[in-house]
């Protein structure tokens, strides 16, 4: 049997909507990774502004560039979609010492529970270290404008639904 010898990451979040912070750890985790997998959470738990497929969409048309990098959607636990896909690394963002806490706990949750996937922290560019997608989803919903958060891409399907509702 022939050993997986690729080096895949999966860099899971909801991406409602993807913004420019998580297409800069997705830039630098394409170079460090033989691939990266996007895995779009779908959580039961979260109202979603844009419906899974919607959001999958979104992030193929901005990641396209990239030759190493696919788009999935999954649900249930992340530690089991990245095992499934026989990934050795699972990347998180962090922005903030705000985050370190919660991503520390799922860390070591996903260690036990399969030790063979770590996970990689990567902190995004300064300048987008302020920036998630709820924020920009505010933004958007009172018409400011969200240029410099987003791909023009995002902002247009943003403008789009605010406009439908």
């Amino acid at each position: 049997m022939k050993k997986n010898n690729k080096n895949i990451a999966v860099y899971p979040g909801t991406f409602d909507p993807i913004t420019n912070g998580h297409l800069d750890v997705i830039e630098r985790a394409s170079k460090l990774f033989d691939e990266v997998i996007v895995g779009i959470a779908h959580n039961i738990n979260k109202n979603p502004l844009f419906s899974k497929e919607e959001r999958k969409e979104l992030v193929l048309k901005v990641t396209g560039k990239y030759k190493n990098v696919k788009v999935e959607v999954f649900s249930g636990l992340l530690v089991n979609f990245a095992v499934k896909k026989k990934a050795k690394v699972i990347i998180r963002g962090l922005r903030a010492i705000s985050d370190f806490e919660y991503e520390f706990q799922m860390s070591l949750t996903n260690r036990k529970l399969a030790p063979q996937v770590t996970t990689v922290f990567l902190m995004p560019n300064e300048k987008y270290t302020y920036l998630n997608s709820s924020l920009v989803r505010e933004l958007a919903r009172f018409n400011a404008d969200i240029k410099s958060f987003v791909p023009l891409a995002v902002q247009k399907k943003l403008l789009l639904k605010f406009k439908e509702k």
